[in-house]
């Protein structure tokens, strides 16, 4: 039973995460539609064409890191791995519900809570892929992650955080929202750098 579902978790990992993005994807298209201010040019449709890319990045980077651990790792699954993608849709659901300037604030600390749930979970997969010996030849000669590894994340969560919070003390739409909104994509983009090398990292172990 636990080969079995060893083989079985990244196909139903996966199925799961593919209809919750699929979902997402399309909120965010009937969001697009919902709002024709989004056509008239300005520094506000500027701005929201802006927050809608760093959510579209955002999504992308949620299946971008699924899919390659589901195919670089076997692990022995928990009950867990296949709840944690409801509340990642339901974050990504609220997200995208909160598009437009006025919910900056709240949409930064959405944004923030996603950063900071990824980590822990793919962390917890990780930990039991290393128990695995189809996985030595990664994880051979490869430290255990330590608190100094996160210190990245957690800045960036507290990063988003602050900013949503000091958009909501000052209001500001302009250019304070024009650097918070390039420093979220900045972060998305790491991100998506580090599970590339990553990638190619497991891949040239192969």
């Amino acid at each position: 039973m636990r080969e079995r579902a060893k083989q079985q978790m990244p196909m139903v990992l996966l199925t799961l995460l593919s209809i919750i993005q699929a979902l997402a994807l399309e909120l965010l298209w009937a969001h697009i539609r919902a709002e024709p201010d989004l056509l008239v040019f300005g520094w506000s449709a500027f701005l929201s064409w802006l927050q809608i890319g760093v959510t579209l990045m955002g999504i992308i980077l949620i299946w971008l890191l699924y899919s390659s651990m589901t195919m670089r790792f076997s692990w022995t699954p928990t009950p867990g791995d296949s709840v944690i993608p409801f509340f990642v849709g339901i974050i990504e659901f609220t997200l995208i519900a909160s598009l437009g300037l006025d919910s900056l604030p709240v949409w930064f600390v959405l944004l923030a809570m996603l950063f900071s749930l990824m980590p822990v979970t793919l962390q917890s997969i990780l930990r039991r892929a290393r128990l695995e010996r189809e996985n030595s030849a990664y994880f051979d000669g490869l430290q255990p992650a330590t608190l100094r590894d996160f210190y990245p994340v957690i800045l960036v969560v507290l990063m988003l955080t602050t900013l949503g919070m000091v958009l909501a003390v000052t209001g500001d739409q302009s250019i304070l929202a024009l650097i918070a909104l390039l420093i979220a994509a900045a972060a998305h983009a790491y991100q998506m750098y580090l599970s590339s090398v990553r990638w190619h990292q497991a891949m040239q172990l192969l």
